[in-house]
């Protein structure tokens, strides 16, 4: 769908257009320097959707320049033997990052399989460690979705430092990320939850305001502040009045652009940044693996490796 050339629009396709074009330098260099990056989907069962979102993380890891490999499983598939492929993809050295792809059958516990991947391998950026991590200013692995919302909230321009921010949902993969990294950044940041006495009084004062519940439309042209940049990280199905489904966020984009001074559209906004961000992370996981094979090896005058004393 192509969207309106509006300044107001935060669009992710020309930023990830930007990052999928520095990883593929890196993954060139990468390449002719012997450590050519790779990555590896898990898929457990079979759903329509996923196989949407495999197809577009192939095309983009192609234009990258990193291989891209599906490893499908079936649904009767067992937990333990699910940790038993990932551990064996953790010794691969061939193997620089792993995704699990989501939903995964109900008897498969999706945070002991994310915690069974390696911190090295973590592409996603899910692993507890990796979570973990951005508390400790380490921000170079972050959860992709996270990352990408970041990201476009700094095409505005504006000054992070000290900037009014209010996330508007506290889920350990999306809206405590966010927090972190903004709070990394030098900003005041708000989280609001289900809990919240008054999310609307919270959204008003916001500078920037990120939103991902859930719930469609959630946030009206009232609950914002004049001027602020709106981050929406919904995506939710509903039926429009001709009778056909359409995706639309968490925030009544029409009403709520007249407002703020930028919004992300939904679709088109921080979706297609998302996978510009997992294949920047593969880069990042490939540098450090880089690093700890050359720390762990060395690297002789005629430059090969040899076993460090």
């Amino acid at each position: 769908m192509s969207l309106p050339d509006d300044s107001r629009y935060l669009k992710g396709g020309p930023v990830a257009q930007r990052i999928i074009a520095a990883v593929r330098r890196d993954a060139e260099e990468a390449r002719a320097d012997g450590f050519p990056p790779k990555l590896v989907s898990i898929t457990v069962g079979d759903v329509a959707a996923v196989d949407v979102y495999v197809r577009n993380q192939r095309a983009k890891a192609a234009l990258a320049g990193i291989d891209f490999e599906e490893r499908r499983f079936p649904a009767d598939l067992t937990a333990a033997e699910l940790e038993a492929a990932i551990q064996g993809m953790n010794a691969d050295p061939r193997i620089t990052g792993i995704i699990v792809q989501r939903p995964v059958p109900a008897h498969i516990p999706i945070k002991a399989i994310q915690a069974a991947i390696h911190p090295i391998k973590d592409v996603e950026g899910m692993h507890p460690a990796s979570i973990g991590n951005i508390v400790y200013n380490q921000l170079d692995l972050a959860p992709c979705t996270a990352a990408a919302s970041v990201e476009l909230l700094k095409e505005t321009g504006l000054d992070l430092k000290g900037l009014e921010v209010v996330v508007v949902g506290h889920s350990e993969i999306v809206g405590k990320p966010i927090a972190f990294l903004l709070m990394s950044e030098g900003a005041t940041v708000t989280v609001c939850h289900h809990m919240t006495r008054s999310v609307a009084a919270h959204a008003r004062r916001a500078d920037a305001l990120f939103v991902a519940v859930g719930k469609p439309r959630l946030i009206k042209a009232d609950m914002v502040k004049p001027g602020a940049a709106v981050i929406d990280i919904g995506i939710n199905t509903e039926i429009g009045p001709d009778g056909k489904e359409r995706i639309v966020g968490d925030v009544d984009t029409d009403s709520v652009k007249d407002v703020a001074s930028w919004i992300t559209p939904v679709p088109g906004g921080v979706g297609p940044l998302t996978v510009a961000i997992l294949l920047r992370n593969t880069m990042v996981a490939l540098n450090r693996q880089r690093d700890l094979y050359r720390a762990t090896y060395g690297v002789g005058d005629n430059g090969v490796r040899i076993a460090a004393e």
